[in-house]
């Protein structure tokens, strides 16, 4: 989504993170010339940046490696040539949105479960994202103030848990988040609240004082679920997020993709997994990428994936291993890769 441009008066009551996000970088060139890199401008991609623009927090950017163009956190958010590349079982709906659609921003696909999509913006964009050709301007749940998500969800008593997601349900301002957690209070069979979030990793400024007086009066148990794909998205602003989110009581998982050149190795694996316990996160899933067009070239073979996810295993404690999973349209949950044919989905 493209916003719109803050008026003088809208900066000066912005928050700090708020400020910081403005100040994101979206020039693929000068992300290169902060890193050192100048040299790689030639493996940009402007027909990508076209159709899923850049946006990488500068607090981010300071985690890469400075003349590294292998860099982890790099090859996330850098928009290349390889995504041009058309390749057949890629496509623009990976997992199924478009048919658990159940109204305006609100999908279900699993039982007891409506995930709303709350936002299409986000604080980073990442280029293996399943969403990242879904129509956001058409399909949000926080237009017309929520009415017709928290109206679908208090018609069915089946729905015991409601899932934020997006976009980036963190990126809205805590009044938005606010707004839609007043009138689900009056919901009597919710009873949780999950939130999907990769903001408290690559902009950890947004678990500020608001955020989390909002999330402390919550009158539901609260799971952020976080989103970070290497240990070096790690550092000691996202350890003082977590940790004041740990502080009022929230749950918080990590779940990540198994990415061709950011995490495909046991030692990278295994550190993901031991960092983000050291910050208070336990990890959750460990996802076989979603087969969406412009991300085939992240794609790791099912074998392989399970390889590493056997010898991660028997390097760390279980509580340390996620579940290695793939989401498949139409399924009912998460279908661990363990119980999949493992020569369903080639390898690119």
């Amino acid at each position: 989504m493209i916003p719109v441009a803050p008026t003088p008066l809208q900066h000066a009551l912005e928050t700090r993170w708020q400020a910081l996000w403005r100040q994101a970088v979206r020039d693929p060139r000068e992300l290169l010339a902060m890193l050192g890199l100048e040299s790689q401008a030639k493996r940009i991609s402007d027909a990508a940046v076209r159709q899923f623009p850049l946006r990488a927090p500068r607090g981010f950017i300071a985690r890469m490696r400075h003349g590294d163009p292998h860099d982890p956190l790099l090859r996330q958010v850098l928009p290349i040539l390889d995504e041009e590349r058309i390749v057949p079982g890629f496509g623009l709906d990976a997992v199924g949105d478009a048919a658990a659609r159940s109204g305006h921003g609100v999908i279900r696909k699993y039982n007891g479960r409506a995930l709303l999509i709350a936002t299409g913006s986000c604080a980073v964009n990442c280029r293996y994202c399943f969403r990242r050709h879904y129509p956001y301007a058409e399909d949000t749940a926080a237009a017309g103030g929520w009415r017709e998500a928290v109206a679908l969800i208090a018609a069915d008593a089946s729905i015991h848990e409601v899932i934020l997601s997006g976009g980036d349900p963190l990126s809205l301002a805590d009044h938005k988040l606010a707004e839609l957690t007043a009138a689900l209070r009056d919901v009597p069979h919710i009873r949780r609240l999950r939130i999907h979030s990769r903001l408290p990793i690559v902009l950890p400024e947004r678990v500020d004082g608001g955020l989390l007086e909002w999330l402390g009066d919550l009158p539901w148990p609260t799971t952020l679920v976080v989103h970070a794909n290497h240990a070096n998205e790690f550092d000691d602003s996202v350890d003082a997020a977590m940790a004041k989110l740990r502080g009022i009581g929230v749950v918080l998982l990590n779940q990540s993709v198994l990415l061709r050149g950011v995490n495909d190795g046991v030692d990278a694996l295994a550190a993901l997994c031991e960092r983000g316990f050291e910050a208070g996160v336990l990890p959750y899933y460990l996802h076989q990428l979603d087969r969406v067009a412009g991300a085939a070239h992240f794609e790791v073979g099912d074998a392989r994936a399970l390889e590493l996810h056997a010898a991660i295993a028997a390097r760390l404690p279980g509580y340390l291993v996620p579940r290695l999973v793939r989401e498949i349209a139409g399924q009912p949950g998460k279908t661990p890769l363990v119980l999949a044919a493992a020569d369903t989905v080639p390898a690119v």
